[in-house]
């Protein structure tokens, strides 16, 4: 009997060829009632000209001085920069009738809509949060997951059961409004 190949990461499932989101993702005969794929022409950019300037700083420094700490920092960050580029390229939103899905890349996060509080727009500077991808940060006393990219309004969604240390989670959509009426109708910025 052959073994089973399939791994675990950060709740997706993984075998030896493709990405399989099975248990995390919704069954696949359940229709969604919105599907948006967000990417950003300005923060793949930026991930690929850091990742080939940490790639040419470590190409350089090896031939000039061999391994070395700062070799292997500037490896470590090119190929950090690199995962970037091939992770963070597409945020897909996916909102059926019972929850909510966010997925960039590897990484997944499932909200069944009954543990959503209310939903606003996002009133953080990207400064202060750090920029694109996948964040975790203390914004007003509430721990709070950011799914982001550089531009695009971002939704905020206050959980009414904490995920982990997670009370938050915002994330870039280029509908703001559609997606605050499908997660919450009855939020005071959605009037029904």
């Amino acid at each position: 009997m052959e073994k089973n190949k399939n791994r675990w990461f950060f709740g997706c499932q993984i075998d030896a060829y493709a990405v399989v989101v099975e248990d995390y993702l919704m069954d696949a005969q359940e229709t969604f009632r919105y599907q948006e794929k967000v990417a950003s022409a300005r923060t793949e950019a930026l991930f690929i000209i850091l990742s080939q300037i940490f790639g040419f700083l470590a190409a350089l420094r090896w031939h000039q001085i061999g391994l070395d700490g700062w070799t292997v920092a500037c490896l470590l960050l090119f190929l950090m920069f690199l995962f970037y580029c091939l992770n963070y390229h597409t945020l897909t939103i996916r909102i059926s009738a019972e929850q909510l899905l966010l997925q960039f890349g590897i990484f997944c996060w499932k909200i069944p809509l009954n543990t959503i509080a209310s939903c606003h727009l996002d009133d953080i500077s990207l400064w202060r949060i750090g920029g694109a991808g996948i964040h975790f940060t203390f914004i007003r006393k509430k721990y709070r997951a950011y799914f982001n990219f550089l531009e695009d309004p971002r939704v905020v969604i206050p959980l009414k059961v904490n995920r982990g240390p997670v009370q938050e989670i915002a994330f870039t959509t280029r509908q703001p409004e559609a997606v605050m009426q499908l997660l919450c109708p009855a939020s005071p910025e959605n009037p029904s």
